[in-house]
């Protein structure tokens, strides 16, 4: 049997939950669809994540307007993925905030990866004639950038944790919340893409960075929202170990093909009902190959090279 390429035969639409997390902290999630997620400061708005669109990411900023109607001084972007970024004109935000890496990462393959993502997930890009362009950060940090929220609200920290699912992964942190959005760097009872990863860095250190804030409320990439310091742990431990069965499993293949069979049939039982694990796991094994042989940094995906990739591992 064929399997349909990627997502492209996921039509369906996901039920969204926005959910509070504490006064002030908001979640939009979506049956394994990308998350995002807002913060309010004493008079302004921090927003994370911009969704594939303009059109979609109205949708969730009408949903989030039930809640408040403070102006968005910050656009937050956790990486440079198309479905998390191209919806960014939608928020009219002062200022837009990513780490450095991102941006090159933008510059470098920023259009490729735009084509490759719609073809792989038609569904997300709801109105694709909207999109006005690539989305450019007006700031960028390398280590740490704190935003004052004002009103004895605290601090909102961004922080950068490592290489992981990008070379240019945040996270966002509320120190006095214990709320982290951790962006792609964990997933919540979802698959992961790793199509674009370092996964010795992210399964080790980077996540042992992100495990080190202690959250208590943890917001993924994708999947639920992961309550109490057991539910982060579990958030946190599933992506360790999908990230470390795959090094072991394509470490000791002989071939691309061995790699893609060897992966499939250790992960499956555990997260092969999860969102994208299907879509997603032939790129995943195929950067890892390309990682553990000598491939430092990802090679860039286009249109034409997933559907190789695919019909090579998956079809």
């Amino acid at each position: 049997m064929v399997k349909p390429f990627a997502s492209s035969a996921d039509l369906g639409e996901k039920k969204q939950s926005l959910e509070v997390l504490a006064e002030g902290v908001y979640a939009l999630t979506a049956e394994g669809d990308p998350n995002v997620g807002a913060i309010e400061g004493d008079d302004f708005l921090v927003c994370f994540e911009a969704l594939a669109t303009p059109v979609a990411a109205r949708e969730w900023l009408a949903r989030l307007r039930e809640h408040t109607d403070k102006p968005i001084r910050y656009l937050v972007l956790s990486h440079y993925h198309a479905v998390r970024v191209l919806g960014a004109s939608a928020f009219g935000a002062d200022v837009i905030v990513t780490h450095e890496k991102t941006r090159e990462l933008i510059a470098e393959r920023g259009e490729q990866d735009w084509a490759s993502e719609y073809a792989r997930m038609p569904r997300l890009f709801k109105d694709p004639g909207s999109i006005p362009g690539l989305t450019w950060p007006t700031a960028t940090f390398s280590d740490r950038f704190t935003i004052d929220l004002g009103g004895g609200r605290g601090d909102l920290v961004l922080q950068y944790c490592g290489r992981g699912h990008t070379e240019g992964d945040l996270v966002a942190w509320l120190p006095e919340r214990r709320i982290l959005f951790a962006g792609d760097l964990v997933e919540s009872q979802a698959a992961l893409y790793t199509g674009d990863a370092f996964h010795r860095d992210w399964s080790s250190a980077t996540l042992d960075r992100v495990a080190a804030f202690g959250a208590e409320t943890l917001v993924g990439g994708r999947g639920a929202v992961a309550r109490g310091e057991e539910g982060v742990a579990a958030a946190i431990g599933q992506t360790r170990d999908f990230l470390t069965v795959m090094l072991r499993e394509v470490g000791a293949a002989g071939s691309l093909k061995e790699a893609f069979e060897r992966t499939h049939r250790a992960l499956e039982p555990r997260y092969g009902r999860w969102p994208i694990f299907e879509h997603c796991l032939p790129f995943n094994v195929s950067r890892l190959w390309d990682e553990l042989h000598g491939v430092e940094r990802p090679r860039i995906w286009t249109a034409e090279r997933d559907r190789q990739v695919w019909d090579e591992l998956q079809a």
